[in-house]
């Protein structure tokens, strides 16, 4: 009798993956994972509501990535996600030049902040949805570091200013939690969710922060 690790395996194999994001970091942390997967950027309004709670905001997103291309999932796996940083309850997400990215960079300097990413995963107007965190602490930057990293253009996409899978990494202490989670989607989330769906055809499932269901396919 095959095993519990053949079953997961053969799953893994057979399931392919509609992600919703043009990031091309999720994407990839998908395919070394051992999936299949095509790319469907969702295009929707990721502006905060006034006074939105973090978690809600990236859990909302999540929701709305999903449901801008169930209609094209067909049998394919939806998997949606956005990520962005807290620190001092303030949200920084993507910077809007090197000016911001440096501002966010010297807020981050020698202090923790965290990591949350908003995930989705759904089929068939069936999903699961949760939000991950993960704390970073960062080392003193000096100003010209500071600046130096700024003007390399890789904080230019990145929430939070920096990629802790590139230079970024230089300025990271300590990661508490899920390491892809700061790459960008939580991997081993996203693969007890994909399991799940597959072997529990009922699943459905969403915490405090669960966001509108996505639509069920045509």
């Amino acid at each position: 009798m095959a095993g519990r690790g053949h079953v997961a395996e053969c799953i893994i194999r057979a399931v392919r993956l509609l992600l919703a994001s043009r990031s091309p970091r999720r994407a990839r942390l998908l395919r070394e994972a051992g999936y299949e997967i095509d790319v469907v950027p969702a295009d929707v309004d990721e502006s905060r509501f006034d006074g939105e709670p973090p978690r809600r905001y990236v859990s909302r997103l999540a929701a709305a990535k999903a449901a801008a291309v169930a209609s094209r999932a067909g049998r394919r796996i939806v998997v949606a996600a956005d990520t962005i940083v807290v620190i001092d309850g303030l949200v920084l997400g993507k910077p809007a030049d090197r000016r911001d990215a440096a501002s966010m960079l010297d807020r981050l300097s020698g202090r923790t902040h965290e990591v949350l990413t908003g995930v989705l995963v759904a089929r068939d107007g069936r999903r699961l949805d949760a939000v991950e965190m993960t704390r970073v602490t960062f080392a003193a930057l000096e100003p010209a570091r500071i600046a130096w990293y700024a003007g390399t253009g890789e904080p230019d996409d990145k929430a939070g200013a920096y990629a802790v899978q590139g230079i970024g990494s230089r300025f990271v202490e300590r990661i508490e939690g899920s390491y892809s989670n700061v790459v960008g989607l939580p991997v081993a989330l996203v693969d007890r969710f994909v399991r799940q769906l597959e072997s529990d055809p009922h699943s459905e499932s969403h915490g405090s922060f669960g966001p509108a269901k996505l639509p069920a396919r045509p």
